[in-house]
Order: C-alpha cells, then structure tokens, then sequence
C-alpha cells in the first residue's frame, strides 16, 4: 500500500461519525495459550474460580489508535488523555460484559456484538453498542482488532422510560379503584362483518328470530386481561377462577344487556355506557354500571376494548329505597297517597273497564287513642293494612290515602268481584282478632265499580259514599248495643 492510500484510509478512520478504537489483543491471545498449555479447557469455570483474571485481561489490551469522534464522545481533549483514563472510562458493569468478550475470544470468535455502559472523563455513564473484529491476517495473533463504539445513550434512556411508563400505567391498570377488563372482540367483530355480507341489516332483529347467536357471540369475546379489583368484586381468588367462571358472572338478565350492545356496536358506537345485573361466583347478583370503549387505533378489528365495570349495588338499594319513600306509607308498607292518586290518573288514560274501587275506614281509632294511646291505635291500623294486603289478587293495589282510610284500587273486577273482595275482607278481619285478644279490629268498607260513563274520580266518590253508610250502620249497631 503507497502511502496515499494509507493516507486516505487513515482519514476515513479519524473522521469516521462513529468511534472507532484500534487494539492490540496479542498479550490476552498469549494468556489463553499459556492456560491451555497448563491443562485448562473450562475457562468459564476458570474465570468462576479466579475472577481477577477479568481486570487482568483488561489490562493486558493496549489501545494503538483511536479517532477524533471516540475524543468527543468520552469528553478527552487528545488521545493521551483518553488512554490514560482508561480505568475511568471501562469499569464497574463494563466487567460483566467484557467476560462474555473473553468467553467468545476463547471459542475462537473472530468477531463480537453486545451492549453495555462505559463512561466518559467526567464520569457519566454512557450507555454504548460495542462491536468489535478480529481484522483479517491476524486471527492467530489477535494483533489487530477494530473497535466501534455506539453511544446508544439517548435509545436507552427511551427504552427505560417506555418501561417506566409501561409499569406505571399497568400499576393503574391493575390497582384501580373500579373492576377493568382489557377484553378481544375481533373474533366477534369478524362474526358481525359476515352477517353483513350474508345481508343481514337489522341486527337486533336478527337476534330475536335467532337467540342462541347471542350466546355464541358471547363465547367470542376473549378476556385478556383483568384488574385486582375485578377479583374482589365477583370474588375470585385468582384470574384463571375468573376466567372459567365466567357463564356465573354473565347470566340471566345480562343477555337482554348484551343485545343492546351488540346492537350499538353494529351501529358503529365506539362508546357506551348502561346499567345492568352481574353475579359473583358464589350467585349473589351485583348490580353493575358497565362502561364500554373501543380503543383508538382498534377501529377495523376491535382487537382491544376496555370495559370499566362499577358496582352501584349500595347506589341502587338505596335509589331504591327513595323510590320506596316515595311511592310507600312508611308505617303501614302499602303504597301512599301520592302512588295512589299517580295510578288512578294512568288508569283513566288508558281505561281497561271494569275497574273497581274500595274504600276502607277504621271503625273506632278516637276511643283506641283516648283509652290505649296512640301506640295501641297506630298498631291498629298497622293491623287493619295486613287484611287490606291479604285480601289482594295479584295486580291489586292497597293504599293510604288518609291516617285511618285505606284504598284498595282493583283493575279487571266487576261488581261481583268486588263484592267477594268485601266478603274476603271481612273473613280476614274475624280471623286477624282471634289472634289479636284488644282492641278489637273493625272497618266500615263500601265498594264501587267503574262504567264508561263516570271517571274513576267519581267512583271513588261512590265507594266513599258506600263506606260511609256501612260506618253509619255499625255505629247504630253499637248503639242499639
């Protein structure tokens, strides 16, 4: 070679935008032959037994050239000052992997690639991509050795970030306050998409003539993942209980829930949110808010969804309870007189004839109260509300409508029949005093029944009329007594 190439080539070294280290392996090629001359074949196991021989190797490497880019990259003002600093530059980690080097130097390797962190003068760590090769002509001498440094710095950085961030989100993920299910529609997508190409265009519809395709739906959702929280919600011990007990979780009601979501999925929602009954493992139901979303991205395969499922049971009882409040006589259960008179106005919007109306009034709450006190008369009426209720047909109302008066609001029954509701009445009323020894039980009762001609509001005042006169001929009765 002239020397202009050797100048020429000697430039592409120094300038190269890479770091590049000349070596000289030759003292560690002549370790190695004097170990194998002294009987050694495990050198994994010999570096195990004496691991000073990883520093010594270290030390026997001399550093013959590197370019202008390996002086920027570790901070050295000239090549003096970076071969003297060697010591600061390849240390602590830098032993782990310059073991693996000497271990591929031992098996014959002309050429090595690994990752690994040295640091620069000021003594940050960098992290680097090491390669380096035997060069041709010096495989017996290891003489000769090219070295490429890789600052991969900002790479990892990203990398242990991205891990970081991974673990963040997995940890709100996992620890979140509500149950999550990281769910795989694309099965079920796919199912959806060849309906359409059979033609299907009403899906609901097609569900009702075909049932058991919600079932099979169902069966192509795949849970990939879920939360802590969702085990302790349906009480599972662990996610694989979970996973095969999930035909106790998504039962009953759930699939009249399911049609609608299949239906706004159909309809292309990517969103949706609605309330619905779950049940935990063991059978108790749990009445749920699900919330449910298409990941971005997941569009065309529906490949990633989220489902957020919150439980609202204590939310619903106590909804419930209000609800109850409002439409209930607290002291008695029958309904008040708000539901009372809300009913009798849906029933005259949608006459159904006959209807028939019972008025009922407790016969002599004044002398119960003066006599007993008011406790006595409060159970009374507490008395007088169960015959009310157990005289009832199914789809009956009773309610308070005053503090000693009841209504009793009987859809589909004639005259005839409410006459033996009267009948019925008083049976109860003879068997509820044989259990009861004082005061006696007693209520005057008049009944009315519905014709086109007159509004339920007139009927009622019928009823009251009837009520009154058979209160009149008790207290003639008790009179005459």
């Amino acid at each position: 070679m002239d020397s202009r190439d050797e100048r020429h080539f000697h430039m592409l070294f120094e300038n190269a935008p890479i770091s590049l280290w000349e070596e000289d392996f030759s003292e560690i090629k002549k370790f190695f032959n004097s170990l194998r001359g002294k009987g050694v074949q495990d050198f994994a196991r010999y570096l195990d037994e004496h691991p000073q021989t990883i520093n010594d190797c270290m030390a026997r490497i001399k550093v013959v050239d590197v370019n202008a880019q390996t002086l920027t990259m570790f901070g050295a003002s000239n090549k003096n000052d970076l071969i003297a600093h060697l010591s600061s530059i390849f240390r602590d980690e830098m032993r782990r992997h310059f073991r693996d080097e000497l271990l591929a130097l031992w098996q014959g390797a002309v050429t090595w690639s690994g990752e690994g962190i040295n640091y620069n003068l000021r003594g940050k760590p960098l992290d680097v991509r090491l390669h380096w090769r035997i060069l041709p002509g010096h495989e017996e001498s290891f003489e000769s050795v090219l070295i490429t440094l890789e600052d991969i710095t900002a790479r990892k950085q990203a990398e242990r970030a991205l891990e970081i961030s991974e673990a963040r989100f997995h940890n709100l993920f996992d620890y979140a306050p509500i149950s999550l299910w990281e769910e795989d529609y694309s099965a079920l997508k796919k199912y959806l998409d060849n309906l359409r190409e059979q033609g299907v265009t009403e899906l609901r519809t097609y569900l009702e003539e075909h049932p058991e395709a919600v079932r099979h739906c169902m069966g192509l959702i795949r849970v990939l993942d879920v939360n802590a929280k969702t085990l302790q919600l349906f009480g599972a011990q662990s996610k694989e209980e979970l996973l095969s007990s999930l035909d106790k979780i998504f039962r009953d009601e759930m699939g009249a829930h399911f049609v609608n979501e299949l239906v706004d999925m159909w309809n292309g929602k990517t969103f949706y949110e609605r309330d619905g009954i779950n049940y935990s493992i063991s059978g108790e139901p749990v009445n749920i808010h699900l919330g449910w979303r298409l990941m971005p991205g997941h569009e065309q395969d529906f490949s990633w969804v989220l489902v957020a499922i919150e439980d609202i049971t204590v939310r619903k009882k106590a909804e419930e309870y209000l609800r109850y409040l409002g439409t209930h006589d607290v002291m008695t259960g029958v309904y008040n007189r708000a539901y009372f008179e809300e009913k009798l106005g849906e029933l005259e919007k949608d006459r159904n004839e006959p209807i028939s109306i019972i008025i009922a009034d407790l016969n002599g709450l004044k002398t119960v109260n003066d006599t007993l006190g008011h406790q006595a008369g409060d159970s009374l009426i507490r008395r007088m509300a169960e015959v009310l209720k157990a005289s009832l047909d199914e789809g009956n109302i009773a309610a308070r409508i005053g503090g000693d008066e009841f209504a009793l609001i009987l859809p589909d029954v004639d005259e005839e029949g409410a006459k033996e509701s009267l009948e019925r009445i008083a049976s109860l009323i003879v068997l509820n005093n044989k259990y009861y020894r004082e005061p006696e039980l007693s209520m005057s009762l008049g009944a009315a029944t519905s014709r086109p001609d007159l509004t339920l509001e007139k009927i009622i005042a019928l009823a009251d009329d009837a009520m009154y006169e058979d209160k009149g001929q008790y207290y003639h009765r008790r009179k005459g007594d």
